[in-house]
């Protein structure tokens, strides 16, 4: 483990000066991240509009939600999708070779070798969004919600990274992945609003099937205090569940991989 974050922390530096080669774009690239929250806002104020609740959320619950869903967004522009992108040359290529003869875990290095730093606005965007959003509430989190709060955000990030890369490894049998990967911005984005609000089958499918209820729903309940023992348990379980079937998944698929010099 020790190992690995210095080679994240090579990573991350490498990344970060070259990305300052570019400092124009910071600029532009904020105003970009502004805009995309500015809309999400405006979507959810349109809701309320008609209602006084969503799902059983009130309007400043909803932002806090809305907050936590635009951080874990930040966190996936800043490594997965930069990266995910990638593998899928890697392999239609055959150049991913390079990278299995390196002395490094294949998982970990195509997982985070290209950080872009400025889609980490997004998470302090969604931070100042999540303090908004309890200050309309006027509730401030304990210690324990604190606690809580971060065991359910870290259970989130493992958790959709985990499903991410459970998609990105059928790349070693299907040529395009582009639909592949608007199916999961589909699913990804029903995390922006409360499970509770869809109805039927659909809200067992992300309750029980793509464990959407734990993404976003657990982190914002337990900075509202309203966290539960059991589901912070469960989110801790099914991340570690998903994250296991994902690198399994990975060695079987490299058993598939035909390199550039086979």
């Amino acid at each position: 483990m020790r190992r690995h974050w210095r080679i994240f922390r090579e990573f991350f530096r490498t990344c970060l000066v070259e990305e300052l080669e570019y400092r124009g774009e910071f600029i532009g690239n904020l105003l970009v991240s502004f805009i995309g929250i500015g809309v999400a806002i405006l979507t959810v104020k349109i809701f309320f509009y008609q209602t006084n609740e969503l799902g059983g959320w009130a309007y400043s619950e909803v932002l806090v939600l809305l907050g936590i869903f635009n951080m874990l967004q930040g966190f996936v522009e800043f490594a997965l999708r930069p990266n995910m992108t990638r593998l899928l040359e890697h392999v239609r290529r055959g150049t991913l070779d390079y990278v299995l003869t390196k002395p490094v875990d294949s998982m970990f290095f195509v997982s985070f070798r290209h950080l872009v730093f400025w889609r980490l606005l997004d998470v302090v965007f969604g931070l100042g969004l999540i303090i908004y959003g309890l200050a309309a509430k006027s509730y401030i989190p304990s210690s324990a919600d604190c606690a809580v709060f971060v065991i359910s955000f870290a259970a989130s990030l493992v958790l959709v990274y985990s499903l991410w890369m459970l998609l990105m490894t059928t790349a070693f049998w299907v040529i395009r992945m582009d639909d592949l990967s608007f199916i999961f911005n589909s699913f990804f984005e029903t995390a922006r609003f409360p499970v509770s609000m869809y109805r039927g089958w659909l809200r067992l499918v992300l309750t029980y099937v793509l464990p959407v209820a734990f993404i976003t729903n657990a982190p914002a309940a337990a900075l509202l205090g309203a966290w539960n023992a059991v589901v912070t348990m469960m989110s801790i379980v099914v991340a570690g569940i998903f994250l296991w079937l994902s690198r399994r998944f990975w060695h079987y698929a490299l058993k598939s991989y035909t390199s550039a010099s086979s």
